[in-house]
């Protein structure tokens, strides 16, 4: 796992190999390759660059998707402190795909929640590799309105292919469910910020997305549906899935300038999972930044801001025929 190398990244993988061969070779001859290896390591550079800075957008998708990339509870662990996890729904279980609670957020307590991925076999059965069920959904609605009550920041961390849809989801109403969180996403008088961390999947990413602020990860996508589920119906094949993911405009830029998201949060180089820190620190910076300009307005303000936001998405044009 902490080798896992993503097809595209294979170039540099391979010039790594071969640094780390020469010098190894350097050491045991005793001979000094100096600028042959100063050499490589400008070509690991510059190819590092050259791949990264001009990602497709199905790469983006498939970084987003790396296992080794921080989820919602190693954010919480870097950006907060004093949290305490809120579990269940109080009408069925607790679905550990989604998680939340309250902490301490840079000087003021909010409720922090976001839907949660495993690292191996086990942790990923426990949250249903990060497919929230509808008891998902409705512990979440039980944190945003106990943060609505006690006037309480909502912070949400997405990362999810999307709510599971299974018959168990469909047998507990999961369409149900979602649909309550967006109605009451909107009456919610506290500022509310969510962030794409990975993957934004569907009505899945929706259910604890309606907020005033939308922040996306350099690397992230917020999409309607997969690239394999858009290929699947229009091609009639997944293997279409780089090109599904080209037509759906569902990169962090692409949804800037569509006036979905508000800001993308920069990566280091190679990926969040490069630098995890860092990473947290530009998410948290971000955060704070908007929890700042949020803090400003008035309650009736915040709603409307809220309400307006999602008003005007979905531009379009006709052309008489």
């Amino acid at each position: 796992m902490a080798n896992y190398v993503l097809p595209f990244e294979k170039p540099i993988l391979e010039l790594e190999q071969k640094l780390t061969e020469l010098r190894g070779f350097s050491e045991d001859q005793k001979i000094d390759m100096g600028s042959e290896i100063e050499k490589i390591e400008k070509k690991i550079k510059d190819t590092k660059v050259k791949i990264y800075s001009g990602m497709t957008a199905w790469q983006k998708v498939q970084m987003a998707r790396h296992p080794m990339r921080p989820y919602t509870r190693d954010y919480i662990g870097m950006m907060c402190t004093d949290f305490r996890e809120l579990h269940g729904d109080r009408l069925y279980r607790d679905d550990r795909a989604i998680i939340g609670g309250t902490a301490n957020f840079r000087g003021r307590q909010v409720m922090i929640l976001g839907t949660q991925k495993g690292r191996d076999t086990k942790s990923n059965l426990e949250c249903n590799f990060g497919c929230p069920y509808p008891e998902g959904y409705r512990k979440a609605l039980r944190l945003m309105k106990l943060a609505n009550k006690f006037g309480m920041p909502i912070l949400s961390l997405i990362d999810t292919p999307g709510a599971f849809p299974g018959l168990e989801s469909e047998e507990r109403h999961v369409a149900e469910a979602i649909a309550v969180n967006l109605r009451e996403s909107f009456t919610f008088r506290v500022p509310f910020i969510s962030a794409v961390i990975g993957e934004g999947g569907s009505g899945g990413a929706l259910g604890i997305g309606v907020s005033n602020r939308i922040l996306m990860l350099e690397h992230a996508y917020y999409s309607v549906i997969s690239p394999e589920g858009c290929a699947a119906i229009l091609w009639k094949d997944r293997a279409y899935a780089d090109k599904a993911a080209e037509n759906l405009n569902l990169t962090a830029p692409d949804l800037i300038r569509l006036k979905i998201a508000d800001e993308v949060i920069s990566e280091p180089l190679g990926g969040a999972h490069q630098n995890p820190e860092q990473t947290a620190e530009n998410l948290a910076d971000a955060l704070e930044k908007h929890l700042n300009q949020l803090d400003a307005l008035t309650i009736e303000e915040r709603i409307e801001d809220r309400y307006q936001k999602f008003r005007h998405i979905g531009v379009y044009s006709e052309e008489a025929v």
